[in-house]
């Protein structure tokens, strides 16, 4: 069931309609209103349109960081089990 949920991004007021609880939709839309504001406060552009994109250059900056981080956590993860489970293997023989 798809649902509606008004939330207030950098002034303006949108229904967003989805599947997603209303409570994570309102954290994601202040999440983005936050973003946009930070950066309509650093920079001298009053354009809504240049300040969503800046935002948006932003978060998605934020965003690969964590998933490259997180692959290098995962990775490390791999190996580290991989070590135990041969110490194991050898402490078992």
């Amino acid at each position: 069931m798809s649902g509606r949920v008004d939330v207030e991004i950098f002034g303006k007021v949108y229904t967003v309609r989805g599947d997603k609880d209303p409570d994570y939709v309102r954290r994601v839309a202040e999440f983005v209103d936050r973003k946009m504001r930070e950066i309509a406060q650093v920079t001298d552009t009053v354009s809504t349109s240049r300040i969503a994109i800046l935002a948006s250059l932003n978060i998605a900056d934020e965003l690969i960081t964590m998933l490259e981080e997180s692959e290098e956590l995962k990775s490390r993860m791999k190996k580290l089990t991989q070590q135990i489970e041969e110490k194991i293997e050898k402490d078992a023989s």
